[in-house]
């Protein structure tokens, strides 16, 4: 980037992405103008999905070395700050502030027990990802550390905390944590009533209401950045205190916020490590489905969610190993230059992928009944398993658990004006694009900012927060939109028919997928 100067009006946004810390600076207009990062992996111990608290800390610090050293100087002020991460999942503290277990993060399919009798008795659908079926499924096991819970919160609503002091969270990050009243935007309180109804709820020392964040909506205000939390982002004491923050938000709500997709009728696909669709509803869907979360816009909006667990993690190792045959060649290719290359070799592959199927699940999933994951490449002897072919199927791999709960959306009739992509799947200008309006049968439209994803989104909201004058995010948006250019491709027949044919096969493959973690 072109050299900048300071001027204090800028915005910060922070996002903890599955495998990327990220953070955008932005103008006080939203146009980014230096990004910095670090990358990271959760990891699986004694059968846990988690991050080590240390890395959430050492992760962000380098990140933030990494914006100033492309900036060239330090920061030493901002008009706002926004942070977001991965939605769901378990942080649970005591009354002094004590980590009582590693983070379990939503990737984790250990609560279906809770999930399903919650789901039950509250007559909405709770995910095996939410913070209360996290909660109650320790309950249930009867975990030593549930009597001493003081609080419990997200990953963006725990890095907020410790910068602030405020125990509050976003309204969509906190709709993915408990169910909300979008009437009066809070916890449902019918269903706090239930839950602490429930006999394990009776036999603790606590009532849920009393742990769970303060709910705010996208504008308001959410503390300032204390001296202690300046610390923790920079530890040279360049950057001040007092900064304003706006809500921490889960990477749904700052996808919608990043993609302009907040008002009824339009939705988003977000496709990353995870992969989640959100659709902004006209009306309540007719029935409970256990594939689609409920949760809300930052202003707290209903939106249905197909989330899928899987996305490009697969994908991305098969990269790796392709990277390191064309290292051990000579190759000058770099990495992203590899990718290109295999995004576009995939739109030279057979509609249907030649009889190719690949399923790329490293966890379980629940849209589509699976209890874990082991990565399967099938095909039969007489199939076309040429490049082209082979990473066509890696790329419709990230696309087929969603299509699995989109279709139930189409069923119950739900109309979308306007989808837009965004997220690593979508970096290669037209290959996810194009694959992904045929596979959802839909256009697909993709911004400008399509790359720079949820930290981006973040410092929107943050920006909205030092700037937005009253007016509605809707309004603030169409402002900050009215700059950013947007392709949009409309579904191609034969990808459309490709993709159904590919489709078929995958549901058939998924009784091998089940055999494989059952047996592996």
């Amino acid at each position: 980037m072109a050299a900048y100067t300071l001027t204090g009006k800028e915005v910060l946004g922070v996002e903890f992405g599955s495998t990327r810390i990220k953070l955008v600076l932005t103008d006080e207009h939203c146009r980014p103008v230096a990004s910095g990062g670090f990358t990271w992996e959760n990891r699986l111990e004694n059968g846990v999905w988690t991050y080590h608290t240390e890395e959430i800390w050492a992760g962000l610090r380098a990140a933030y070395n990494d914006l100033c050293a492309s900036l060239g100087t330090r920061i030493k002020t901002l008009s706002a700050i926004g942070f977001s991460a991965m939605m769901h999942g378990y942080l649970a503290f005591d009354k002094d502030g004590k980590m009582l277990v590693p983070f379990r993060t939503w990737r984790n399919t250990i609560t279906g027990e809770a999930a399903a009798a919650l789901t039950e008795l509250f007559g909405f659908n709770i995910p095996q990802r939410w913070s209360i079926a996290h909660l109650y499924q320790a309950m249930l096991n009867g975990e030593p550390h549930v009597k001493d819970i003081a609080f419990l919160t997200t990953l963006a609503g725990y890095v907020h905390w410790q910068l602030t002091g405020e125990k509050v969270l976003g309204i969509g990050d906190a709709s993915g944590m408990f169910p909300i009243d979008s009437t009066v935007n809070q916890y449902d309180e019918a269903m706090l009533d239930k839950f602490e109804s429930l006999e394990p709820a009776k036999a603790v020392p606590w009532r849920l209401r009393e742990l769970l964040p303060r709910v705010l909506l996208a504008g308001e205000a959410a503390g300032v950045l204390t001296e202690r939390g300046a610390g923790l982002l920079d530890e040279t004491g360049t950057l001040q205190p007092g900064i304003p923050l706006c809500p921490p938000e889960g990477d749904a709500g700052t996808g919608m916020t990043a993609t302009n997709a907040v008002t009824v009728r339009t939705g988003n696909v977000s496709a990353g490590t995870s992969i989640f669709a959100m659709v902004v509803l006209e009306q309540a869907l007719r029935k409970v489905y256990e594939e689609i979360d409920m949760v809300t816009t930052p202003t707290g909006k209903p939106v249905a969610m197909v989330h899928c667990n899987n996305c490009c993690t697969d994908l991305d190792y098969w990269v790796k190993l392709m990277a390191e045959l064309a290292g051990r060649a000579g190759s000058t290719l770099t990495v992203p230059q590899l990718y290109d290359l295999l995004y576009n070799a995939a739109l030279e592959g057979d509609a249907d992928c030649g009889g190719v199927v690949n399923i790329n699940y490293f966890s379980g999933e629940p849209v589509s009944h699976t209890a874990d994951g082991r990565p399967l490449l099938v095909r039969t002897q007489g199939s076309r398993f040429t490049l082209p072919n082979f990473f066509r199927a890696q790329i419709y791999s990230t696309m087929a658990t969603l299509k699995l709960g989109m279709k139930i959306l189409e069923a119950e009739g739900v109309k979308i004006d306007q989808l837009t992509g965004h997220g690593g799947l979508f970096k290669t200008p037209v290959v996810g694009q194009r694959l992904m309006a045929g596979a959802l049968n839909a256009p697909v439209s993709v911004m400008q900012t399509a790359g720079e994803g949820g930290a981006w989104g973040a410092a929107v909201l943050a920006a909205y927060r030092a700037y937005g004058n009253g007016e509605s995010l809707e309004r603030y948006l169409e402002t900050v939109f009215a700059d950013y250019e947007s392709t949009t491709l409309a579904p191609e027949p034969a990808d459309v028919e490709g993709f159904e044919q590919y489709m078929a096969r995958y549901e058939k493959a998924l009784k091998a997928e089940i055999a494989a973690y059952e047996n592996i």
